[in-house]
């Protein structure tokens, strides 16, 4: 197998060629820089020019958030929506791709006119996790004490440093009280912290295909798609930010990405789609011949590439891996209580086998056995984990009843 070196940081590496046909001028990063097409972000200082202290120790000297909006504030700013995003995920919503924005609104159906979050009755707000590439710092923003990016220095960064940068966007937009907050997977895990920490700023919850604490097999899947991006010898420990297009650590994301894209669908799906077909039926035996599920998880590997940073990838994957709504809480009865006197709303997918049911079964009976309110519903679906992102028709419809119901309209 032929070989290459990999360099752009003033250093050489040794590295065969990747079997997988990559495209060979893939960006070092898909993440979104000042002087980039905007789009519909808008953006929110975290701090008022304070430090931003971190759970687990680090400090942000500068934060700034992107975040997009969709309908109109009322004047009692009283029918406000947060929704929170999945680990890959952005501010984008709602709304057509275009300058700004390489893809369409991950929850569209869900989030517009008459859709479930009616964007004609409520005020939608999506925030940019703290830690991601899409206009809120993150490890592709400039350190201000280097002038560089953050790269491997940026510190870990947990969910209750995400809430606290979304509390901050609320006091920007004038919001004390959101009517709901709302999101799935680790969108989910956000909407769980709000209902700990800030249960005097939400009137309901709803959390979706998510769990109270991640689970050992969550933390292993994540392991490994970890490892395998960062053992990209163009990984460059996290500073590859020098380099030129196509010498950035895309195998590593990619690779990473097709790990977790097996756990998001189900076995039912990969049977029905792929079968056992070849991508060239002519070519069986030879040992990188690919099977047709093969070429979807590189086509996916190569989109996330596009758009996406792998340090992003690593600290939100690892925010993931931290969340336990119970950490120095005493119990996780403790931390439940605090948000009992919130209405709430889970949704499960039947076939999800990454955040499966017994998790949100969990979260109902752990509101439930505190004296709160906790509706939950199962999704007949067979698209897995990533059915909360297409069984659009219903996971709507169980929002727009719910929040119907807590807003009085």
């Amino acid at each position: 197998m032929t070989h290459e070196r990999a360099s752009g940081d003033g250093t050489s590496v040794d590295q065969p060629r990747h079997p997988r046909a990559y495209t060979s001028d893939l960006p070092v990063t898909g993440a979104w820089f000042p002087g980039d097409p905007v789009g519909n972000r808008q953006f929110a200082p975290v701090g008022s020019g304070r430090p931003f202290v971190l759970e687990g120790g680090g400090v942000l000297s500068d934060v700034t958030m992107a975040f997009e909006t969709w309908g109109e504030l009322s004047p009692a700013a009283d029918n406000a929506i947060l929704v929170c995003h999945a680990l890959t995920g952005d501010s984008h919503a709602y709304g057509e791709s275009g300058d700004g924005h390489a893809t369409e609104g991950w929850w569209n159906g869900i989030i517009g006119t008459g859709c479930g979050i009616d964007t004609d009755r409520h005020f939608v707000v999506c925030v940019n996790s703290l830690g991601g590439c899409q206009g809120s710092t993150g490890p592709s923003s400039i350190n201000p004490a280097t002038g560089v990016p953050y790269g491997s220095s940026f510190p870990t960064v947990t969910t209750r440093d995400i809430v606290r940068c979304q509390a901050s966007v609320a006091d920007h937009l004038g919001i004390d009280r959101w009517l709901a907050v709302v999101g799935g997977s680790m969108g989910g895990m956000q909407v769980l912290e709000w209902g700990v920490m800030f249960p005097r700023r939400v009137r309901a919850i709803a959390p979706i295909a998510t769990t109270l604490e991640a689970t050992a097999q969550q933390v292993a899947w994540s392991a490994v798609g970890r490892t395998a991006l960062a053992l990209d010898p163009r990984f460059r420990g996290g500073d590859y930010y020098d380099a030129k297009p196509g010498d950035g650590p895309f195998a590593g994301l990619a690779i990473a990405r097709a790990v977790a894209q097996i756990t998001y669908r189900s076995a039912e799906v990969f049977d029905d789609r792929f079968a056992r077909d070849l991508v060239d039926p002519r070519e069986l035996f030879g040992q990188w011949d690919r099977f047709q599920v093969e070429s979807y998880l590189d086509y996916h590997g190569e989109k996330l590439v596009r758009r996406f940073d792998a340090n992003s990838y690593l600290v939100l994957n690892r925010t993931m891996d931290l969340h336990d709504l119970a950490r120095d809480r005493g119990s996780m009865e403790s931390a439940v209580r605090r948000m009992a006197g919130l209405p709430a709303l889970t949704l499960s997918i039947s076939s999800d086998v990454l955040y499966p049911l017994p998790q949100q079964e969990a979260i109902r009976d752990a509101l439930r056995a505190v004296g709160g309110r906790c509706d939950h519903h199962v999704i007949e679906s067979p698209d897995g984990h990533d059915g909360f992102l297409l069984a659009t028709s219903e996971v709507g419809s169980y929002l727009a009843g719910f929040l119907q119901e807590v807003g009085g309209s």
